[in-house]
């Protein structure tokens, strides 16, 4: 068996989708793959989708992640805005779960504060705090980039403490079973 492990950063968005995949060996961290899917040049909603689904099997099929880290869509005050990042969300979370992925969620204040220490810190500061800790420059990367890879750095930190207190998914039929009201018979 290998100490080796991959995992799957994602930062979910209808125009613009960040990910990075790092891998773990001997707790050293290594970014192997990073950047943003691109979709604001595409007019409507089931083309980003479908482009995020396609993007992410791939990346995954590239990559072979073992595990697979998304940023749960928050609350604000447009609905709208909600409404894109869920599907957007959900959509990431098919292209893991058809890849047989294992999937675990963040909310944008758990990756913030394993991460700076502080749940409210900014995307900048966030990104510096990551640059450190992989002891690497980020300078070229898009927030949404560093972000996925805040996500990924934070299932990192916390998937072996017992009080990480995440929702995780091995397949359809246990993210069934917790969303009850996600599934269309």
């Amino acid at each position: 068996m290998t100490n080796t492990r991959r995992i799957l950063g994602v930062d979910p968005g209808t125009n613009f989708l960040g990910y990075a995949v790092i891998q773990v060996q001997k707790n050293k961290l290594t970014i192997v793959k990073m950047g943003v899917v691109k979709m604001k040049h595409l007019e409507s909603q089931p083309l980003k989708l479908k482009k995020i689904f396609e993007r992410l099997t791939e990346i995954i099929g590239s990559t072979s992640p073992d595990e697979m880290a998304i940023e749960a869509p928050f609350f604000g005050k447009n609905v709208q805005s909600m409404l894109k990042l869920g599907r957007a969300q959900g959509v990431a979370i098919a292209a893991g779960i058809t890849k047989d992925v294992e999937i675990t969620e963040y909310s944008p204040k758990k990756i913030k504060q394993s991460i700076t220490g502080n749940g409210n810190a900014s995307k900048e500061q966030v990104a510096a705090m990551l640059a450190n800790i992989l002891k690497v420059k980020l300078d070229e990367q898009t927030l949404d980039a560093t972000d996925a890879l805040a996500t990924a750095v934070c299932h990192y930190f916390k998937s072996s403490s017992a009080l990480s207190g995440t929702k995780r998914y091995n397949g359809w039929d246990s993210f069934i079973k917790d969303n009850p009201d996600r599934a269309k018979g």
